[in-house]
């Protein structure tokens, strides 16, 4: 039996559709995350009580639906337990490194998981999810669904292109990962939230700012020098996580299999 939750078998005008989803979803993701950087909305960070929260929510949450759709057909069943353990992972994680004063996030190792495992789109899907449920009682990351989202993808493309074939390698994709990373939640920061939510990466923007950096400024500082050792360590966790795994586990997912993600250690 498939270990697929579809069967393998698809029409060419089904894989179109899927493709088709998977770049509305994308397209959605990105234009919800430039309306905020453009617009600037007030009150976004306040809750699902203000109009322009629940609307960002509702863009948010019908690109990951589509997203999760396009790849349903490559997702084995045991990805409808991994994507909940996934969405806790990072949701505890976060709020406890949050409250501490140390300038990293580590809320984003489920994402990353499942970027590995199953590939792009799913390690998207995650981010945006983890986000959206985790706003439900802290409003303010809300702002940051596209950026959790870009980790998943880059987790994805990173394990596409052989990122856990050398434990080595885990790490180096995370500090690529850390700048992109920055780079697009810096602006959110800046003017969507004023600043960060964290108490030691607010500490760091502090600092930047009373040294006369503008907010944009100070932010941007801030995450080139947390994101990139963040996402660099939990690349190397989430790697090692996979590395732990059982070969009869990692190697019932499509990703793992087409795109030779674990390379000779995935085959033996």
């Amino acid at each position: 039996m498939s270990p697929n939750l579809l069967l393998p078998e698809e029409t060419s005008s089904q894989v179109l559709r899927r493709r088709l989803l998977a770049s509305a979803g994308t397209l959605l993701l990105i234009g919800t995350y430039l309306v905020l950087v453009i617009t600037q909305p007030t009150g976004i960070a306040e809750g699902l009580g203000q109009g322009v929260a629940l609307v960002t929510f509702a863009a948010y949450l019908a690109a990951a639906v589509m997203l999760l759709v396009a790849v349903l057909p490559d997702l084995p069943v045991s990805t409808l337990t991994l994507i909940p353990v996934a969405l806790a992972l990072n949701i505890i994680l976060g709020q406890f490194v949050g409250s501490v004063m140390v300038p990293l996030y580590l809320d984003s190792i489920g994402t990353v998981l499942v970027g590995f495992l199953a590939g792009r789109r799913a390690g998207a899907a995650t981010g945006v999810l983890s986000t959206l449920i985790w706003s439900l009682f802290a409003p303010t990351v809300l702002p940051f669904a596209a950026g959790a989202a870009l980790v998943g993808f880059l987790a994805g493309t990173a394990a596409r292109f052989g990122a856990l074939r050398r434990p080595y390698l885990a790490p180096m994709a995370g500090v690529v990962a850390g700048v992109l990373v920055g780079v697009v939640s810096a602006p959110v920061a800046a003017f969507v939230f004023g600043g960060t939510s964290g108490v030691g990466t607010g500490a760091v923007v502090a600092a930047f700012r009373s040294m006369g950096d503008s907010l944009l400024s100070a932010v941007t500082k801030q995450a080139l020098i947390s994101d990139p050792g963040d996402k660099a360590i939990v690349f190397l966790i989430a790697a090692l996580l996979i590395y732990a795994l059982p070969k009869r586990l990692s190697g019932s997912f499509d990703f793992i299999r087409r795109y030779r993600v674990l390379g000779q250690r995935g085959t033996k």
